[in-house]
């Protein structure tokens, strides 16, 4: 296997800012429609796991992921696996611009595409879309976990946020900042790396039949592999945020949750929701890496082009751009 020195991401920023981007303003909205349609099909996994986490098994109300979407389903109707959606809607297009964006600068500043500057350049991007991502989770968590009609706490995300400035301030909004930065640094490394490695052992070669079968592959199970290797963190995460939500504050920091966690509940509480993090993180993650890698393939193959060329009569290229590479993209 060898790797290219070429980065695997062309620079959505600097595309996007050429005149050319406005003829792939289609593929580019196609894009957002299918991350949508993502995160809409992902929500309500996002909203057991979230449960999950966060329950005490003084009083569990949940035995299991198929027992709480039976009981939410049945207690607030289908609406209630939505809890919290505006949150990942209001922030998804930032996230996937900064990350993809990050990602491929990082890499070409590396000036080598290796592995470990693949994962270097993942964890860069992870570390810098935690900006965004830890007030948008927080606001998230808290709408998943209120109490539903007219005893709800927070109308909206906006609202959720400004009401946890105005009572904690800009510390906050940004709670579960450490946490969050400790499961997206190394996940996002591990996500990238792992995508490299399988499109290059799948053998995604421009012209195969079975290209984006394999991207599904790859992307899907590097979602997976992504959050298998920060997972306990992320219950963490979740318990930070969702802390004092009702009652008064039980933890200290992520140190302080850690141990009272294991103390109460053992080894096994760290992989509270798990079942539904893997089930949604397949499908969502194939449909991202496979439909950013073909929109920055047809970008790619038409910036190569000089402005106004025709394709040669004699050629016997197809009538669409060809994939590239993942390590050219």
């Amino acid at each position: 296997m060898r790797w290219s020195t070429r980065p695997c991401f062309h620079s959505a920023s600097a595309w996007a800012r050429s005149s050319k981007a406005l003829r792939y303003l289609p593929a580019w909205a196609s894009w957002r429609k299918r991350s949508v349609a993502g995160v809409l099909v992902g929500h309500p996994f996002d909203t057991v796991k979230v449960r999950l986490q966060v329950q005490s098994m003084e009083k569990p109300q949940y035995r299991g992921t198929l027992h709480c979407f039976q009981a939410i389903i049945k207690q607030e109707s289908v609406l209630g696996l939505y809890r919290g959606l505006g949150s990942p809607l209001m922030g998804l297009t930032f996230i996937n611009a900064l990350v993809f964006g990050v990602q491929g600068n990082t890499l070409r500043a590396l000036g080598q595409d290796s592995p470990l500057n693949q994962f270097l350049a993942g964890a860069a991007a992870g570390t810098i879309q935690c900006v965004i991502c830890c007030p948008m989770e927080l606001a998230k968590t808290r709408l998943q976990l209120q109490d539903a009609g007219p005893a709800r706490t927070y109308r909206g995300p906006l609202d959720c946020l400004a009401q946890i400035y105005r009572q904690e301030g800009l510390r906050g909004v940004n709670r579960g900042m450490a946490s969050t930065l400790l499961r997206e640094t190394p996940s996002f490394g591990v996500y990238f790396l792992a995508y490299d490695v399988l499109t290059r052992t799948l053998g995604c070669e421009p012209g195969d039949r079975l290209v984006v079968p394999k991207l599904l592959l790859a992307g899907g199970t590097s979602g997976i592999l992504s959050w298998l290797s920060t997972y306990p963190v992320d219950v963490v995460k979740s318990r930070l945020q969702a802390d004092g939500l009702r009652g008064a504050p039980r933890y200290r920091g992520i140190v302080d949750c850690v141990r009272q966690s294991y103390q109460a509940e053992g080894w096994r509480v760290f992989t509270r929701g798990l079942a539904s993090t893997l089930l949604r993180a397949f499908p969502v993650n194939a449909a991202t890496f496979a439909t950013v890698t073909v929109v920055l393939t047809y970008a790619r193959g038409e910036e190569a082009r000089p402005e106004g060329e025709a394709v040669p009569a004699t050629s016997a290229a197809p009538a669409g751009p060809t994939l590239a590479q993942p390590s050219s993209l």
